[in-house]
């Protein structure tokens, strides 16, 4: 009998070991299955999270590549995408804006037609505790942004000042040259701080005479481009030459803000008899369009402002990564940007100038654009 008691208690410990080492082994393969990497992880707190993004226009190259780098980086990390592009129509992208809201969007990455314009639609935003981050242009006059992730917009215009200023040898003394004024959009603050950025390179020999404006159109309210249009630039380009160099005196120097506009002011000189290569004048440009450098390789165009949309989609993804997982993302200027109710906490990105001598490095051997792109 004790015999029996005795093999009886060794069959149940040995159960019993059989059973913990099962549970054990049940634990480390759970544990082991559940491992993730920290893209993993990262994916696991996105899933079925929306970010809205809403761009401007497809009329320009630079922002269809901004939406689309944008929503593949976001799409990688697990979230849900609603892109939209207004085509430069303020009401349309109101209601886009609207939409994202009411259909779940968890935070909104928005790059502004008029920068002024979406005050209402932003406080319901803030209402829904939706985090807004501006993309390249700042929102105005509201306290609903919460982040804004830009180039260095006043840069962008010492870029195109310096570069015309070492171009015509102005630090050197030599001049007069004759140059004409563009600038941006009136409701774009981006247009402001680039144009505040070139004239304070440039005012002083406009100042001095080494520099001179034939048309008299120097002010801000006289030289803005509505929209950032090609045909408006053309147009004024027109008016400017038929207006104060018909009597044989030509223009030296165009100071263009944005590419399509460089368009609009080349078209203009061709029609008024300048040929490239015979008194062509220097034109500047920003965005570093396809069009642009085939421009700038043909002479048409002299430079342009290269602003890798690559590295500005990608610290915009991380902004909304950081916000959704309520964390602060990393910022570099908490000073510069004032949008009438708060100075907005900021990432500058860098911006590089564009010429024939740097093409291949900048824009070719970072694989921006293939050879065959702009051949």
């Amino acid at each position: 009998m004790k015999r029996m008691k005795r093999l009886t208690s060794i069959v149940l410990t040995a159960c019993m070991f059989l059973l913990t080492a099962a549970c054990g082994s049940g634990a480390s393969t759970s544990t082991a299955a559940n491992a993730q990497s920290p893209s993993q992880q990262a994916q696991g707190s996105a899933a079925g999270q929306k970010v809205g993004v809403a761009m401007p226009t497809k009329s320009s190259e630079r922002w269809i590549r901004d939406g689309n780098n944008m929503k593949e980086q976001l799409e990688k990390l697990g979230y849900t995408v609603d892109l939209q592009y207004a085509e430069d129509d303020v009401q349309a992208q109101v209601s886009q804006i609207e939409n994202m809201i009411t259909g779940g969007a968890k935070c909104l990455v928005i790059a502004s037609i008029d920068s002024s314009a979406l005050v209402n639609v932003l406080a319901e935003a803030k209402k829904n505790n939706i985090p807004v981050i501006a993309y390249d242009r700042l929102l105005m006059d509201t306290d609903a942004v919460s982040y804004y992730a830009t180039f260095d917009n006043k840069g962008v215009g010492t870029l195109i000042g310096k570069f015309i200023e070492e171009k015509m040898g102005l630090k050197e003394g030599k001049g007069p040259y004759n140059i004409e004024l563009f600038a941006g959009s009136p409701d774009d603050n981006n247009a402001h701080f680039l144009n505040a950025g070139a004239m304070e390179v440039l005012k002083p020999y406009i100042d001095n005479g080494k520099l001179k404006v034939l048309s008299g159109q120097t002010e801000f309210d006289k030289i803005c481009t509505l929209r950032w249009s090609q045909e408006t630039a053309q147009k004024r380009m027109e008016d400017i030459l038929s207006g104060y160099y018909s009597t044989g005196k030509n223009v030296d120097i165009v100071l263009s803000p944005f590419d399509g506009i460089s368009y609009g002011i080349a078209a203009a000189l061709e029609g008024a008899g300048y040929k490239v290569g015979t008194k062509w004048p220097v034109i500047t440009g920003q965005d570093a369009e396809t069009m642009a450098i085939k421009n700038i390789k043909s002479g048409k165009q002299t430079m342009t402002v290269f602003k890798d949309t690559r590295v500005l989609a990608a610290k915009c993804v991380t902004m909304v990564q950081a916000v959704m997982e309520g964390k602060k993302p990393e910022i570099n200027d908490e000073k510069s940007y004032n949008n009438g109710k708060l100075v907005v906490p900021s990432y500058l990105c860098k911006p590089v100038a564009i010429t024939k001598d740097n093409i291949q490095k900048e824009l070719i051997d970072s694989n921006y654009y293939k050879e065959s792109d702009i051949s």
